[in-house]
């Protein structure tokens, strides 16, 4: 989910070697195709999403334990949540949720598939119960929905040649130097990208950070952009292209850090509630790291940031 402006299974432990090359892992339609698929039939004897409450705070959490099951809005990406190579739906967001969601006494995770753009409003139109799919916690979307803790944090790379010959270091850099820009469908990096001076109708615009990767390494652009975990983990074995150490875009004229999180709907802050005490136990007892770490994130990724700090509160 860069993450974005930025997204029932088994085998956890997936390689995070999936995001390397092209071809060796599966492309964001693909994933969402799969996605998909499962959602589809999962669906076939579940019963439909629980609807709002009047209970001051919601009712949301005694429902899900009585359904035995919580609906997950997903949007296919790595290593957010996707389908690995077996088929099955994984990614830290799925695989935290079914660690914390257990504590709490709800048995089941069950994808609902859609693209990032249309998570916030199929959170609140009711189509799944919660969105699970490394959001970033930003103002804007703090209006509409209500955020856990963030469960990582995140800084940015770039995608740049071997050598970074144009030595290609900030969104500052890629202005003053006239880099050919690039970066994902919803990435927060474009936002970032246009507040350092580049013309958002100058960027290049790819599906994912394959894609990035392919256009680096084909001359098309000089520099992908995207979440420090994506990029360095897709060009591991690329002999063409190398990632940038991580830097702090500039926001507001001061270095930024995003972190990701699980949304709910405004009126359920019971849930949140429960869901962030059972995370700050998951951070307590370093049990949050080893959940997230077969996905490339390290003790670099852990955070104390807080929804409110990120939401401007």
């Amino acid at each position: 989910m860069a993450p974005p402006e930025r997204s029932p299974h088994k085998s956890p432990h997936r390689s995070p070697e999936h995001l390397s090359r092209p071809g060796s892992g599966p492309t964001r339609r693909s994933l969402l195709a799969g996605v998909a698929a499962l959602g589809t039939l999962g669906a076939a004897g579940c019963s439909r999403v629980a609807t709002a409450s009047d209970v001051e705070g919601g009712d949301l959490l005694d429902r899900l334990r009585a359904a035995g099951v919580v609906r997950l809005g997903i949007a296919g990406e790595i290593p957010f949540g996707f389908i690995d190579e077996n088929g099955e739906l994984t990614g830290e967001a799925p695989e935290l949720a079914e660690v914390i969601f257990k504590r709490l006494g709800v048995a089941r995770v069950q994808p609902v598939p859609t693209e990032f753009g249309s998570l916030i409003p199929g959170l609140n139109s009711q189509q799944f119960d919660v969105v699970a799919a490394g959001m970033y916690v930003n103002p804007e979307r703090c209006a509409q929905v209500i955020f856990a803790d963030p469960d990582y944090q995140m800084l940015d790379a770039f995608i740049v040649r071997k050598g970074n010959p144009k030595g290609l270091r900030s969104y500052q850099d890629v202005v003053e130097k006239k880099a050919k820009f690039a970066t994902g469908t919803g990435y927060a990096e474009i936002q970032y990208a246009v507040e350092a001076g580049y013309e958002e109708g100058d960027i290049l615009i790819v599906p994912d950070q394959v894609a990035g990767l392919n256009a680096v390494e084909a001359g098309r652009v000089d520099v992908f952009a995207g979440t420090a975990l994506t990029v360095r983990e897709v060009v591991k074995k690329s002999a063409r292209a190398q990632a940038t150490e991580p830097f702090k875009p500039i926001v507001g004229g001061k270095p930024h850090v995003d972190g990701g999180a699980f949304a709910f709907r405004p009126t359920e802050t019971k849930l949140r509630d429960a869901f962030n005490a059972e995370l700050r136990k998951l951070k307590r007892s370093g049990e949050l790291l080893r959940v997230l770490r077969p996905f490339g994130f390290t003790e670099a990724e852990m955070t104390d940031l807080t929804a409110k700090e990120l939401c401007g509160g």
